[in-house]
């Protein structure tokens, strides 16, 4: 692969050599200055590369590949035959795929685009429906694609673009084979767009089976979460967590508020005790029913958003705007996970908070998590003795060095904290005309009372099909 390293000012669409009907419907969506993704991987789509894109979530990748799919749709302006599409992309989950195929059609409203999107969770007959005449862009989850190809109603032979979206993502959730198997059914004679917010080895290697004299954008350092986001921990026994989780959520944490979970069960019971406090919750999780968490997550992106509650099904590929605050009430097995939930907030170059829970039994998953940053994350209060030295200082050279004591109570976090029916504090300002993270609806952010949804992670193969 040919590396490509985003250093130069990003320039404005127009520059990139974008046609006057996407300008259009950019201009539609007040966008005008491209993200570093966008800006490095437009041109080299336009020119038929295949690329590999490396970019955490919320940098705005969806419309670094669909803006110049679009346009070379266009340019050779062919009907799709019956059953087929000429851009198929797969994405890891029902939520990203539904996001994925929003904002295709916004881009394409002024260019005749046809797109659909296929999913599991939902009856199949309308989306054999939508598949009858063929469509320019499919957008799937790997799992219903199959099933569908399968009964013959989906036909890939006419594949044009190829585009896996959050590749990690797949592999952790088990849809290598079914990968593969989609892979195999396509045309070799295809351009394709490989993106992932991380660079395992297994990543890289699928990449290297898919892509041909691909051209690598990197536009962040490996798992590094966004600078904009502050992070915390406190250290806090496993029957304190609950009572110290209102208390921040009382008096600290304001506007959009997501709490991740670890078990499908445990967010379950986190709602039902926090709304039991009066705090107002959604969750999301692979339990829910796919109209519950289409619910919950409009009612997330609503003007009162509740507190959502989430399981790691929601730590990547939902893109909601103005995420103030993330709490991992409990702390991931896997570090690179937790670079994901609090990659939820701090998106499109506003701030935001993450704060952690850590108990005994979690200190070897901190500890693991400050390894892969490469830092000790701040503490809020005192940091257990046994954990002291076990992960490199904020410069990854040496032990680390004992904290002072803080007082036990959750801090306030400067011009972001605000107590709920108090005075409010200086909201971070938007950043005017700046490409937001992978298309989402623009909201005003509101102080309000959180809202909590749960989401579910580790799946049985039965469960990944329903995807």
């Amino acid at each position: 692969m040919t590396n490509a390293e985003t250093s130069a000012p990003s320039p404005t669409f127009a520059d990139l050599g974008l046609a006057p009907a996407l300008l259009r419907s950019l201009a539609d969506e007040g966008y005008t200055t491209p993200t570093p993704i966008q800006a490095e991987a437009i041109p080299h789509v336009l020119a038929g590369r295949d690329l590999f894109g490396c970019a955490q979530t919320g940098t705005g990748k969806t419309a670094a590949f669909a803006l110049p799919l679009i346009q070379r749709l266009r340019a050779d302006n062919r009907k799709p035959a019956p059953r087929r599409c000429r851009t198929l992309v797969l994405a890891p989950t029902r939520e990203l795929a539904a996001q994925i195929h929003e904002s295709f059609v916004a881009y394409g409203r002024h260019a005749r685009l046809s797109a659909a999107v296929i999913y599991g969770g939902v009856g199949q007959h309308p989306q054999a429906r939508a598949m009858m005449h063929g469509v320019d862009v499919l957008v799937a989850t790997p799992g219903r694609l199959l099933d569908l190809v399968n009964q013959r109603l989906v036909d890939l032979r006419g594949v044009e673009f190829l585009v896996l979206d959050e590749a990690d993502r797949m592999l952790d959730m088990g849809f290598i084979h079914d990968m593969r198997r989609i892979v195999a059914l396509l045309p070799a004679d295809r351009q394709t767009l490989f993106f992932s917010a991380t660079l395992p080895t297994a990543v890289r290697e699928l990449a290297d089976t898919m892509l041909q004299d691909a051209l690598e954008v990197k536009t962040t350092p490996r798992s590094t979460p966004a600078e904009t986001v502050e992070q915390s921990v406190f250290f806090v026994p496993k029957r304190e967590k609950k009572p110290l989780l209102i208390r921040l959520l009382q008096e600290e944490a304001t506007g959009r508020v997501i709490v991740f979970a670890r078990t499908k069960h445990g967010a379950d019971k986190l709602q039902r005790d926090l709304t039991k406090a009066g705090i107002t919750t959604a969750a999301i999780h692979g339990n829910k029913s796919q109209a519950q968490r289409e619910r919950a997550l409009a009612a997330f992106k609503s003007p009162q958003p509740p507190v959502l509650i989430a399981t790691d099904i929601a730590a990547r590929g939902i893109d909601v705007d103005e995420v103030a605050h993330v709490i991992n009430y409990e702390l991931p097995h896997e570090p690179e996970t937790y670079v994901h939930r609090i990659g939820r907030t701090g998106r499109a170059g506003q701030t935001g908070a993450a704060v952690s829970f850590c108990d005994s039994d979690e200190q070897p998953r901190l500890m693991a998590i400050e390894r892969l940053l490469s830092r000790a994350i701040p503490s809020r209060n005192e940091r257990p003795a046994d954990s002291v030295g076990a992960a490199t200082d904020s410069a990854g050279t040496g032990p680390r060095q004992r904290r002072p004591a803080r007082a036990a109570g959750p801090a306030r976090s400067g011009n972001r904290s605000r107590r709920r029916g108090g005075s409010a504090g200086k909201a971070t300002p938007r950043p005017t005309q700046a490409m937001p993270a992978d298309r989402v609806a623009q909201q005003p952010s509101r102080p309000s009372t959180p809202a909590v949804a749960a989401a579910g992670s580790g799946r049985s193969r039965r469960h990944r099909r329903a995807l």
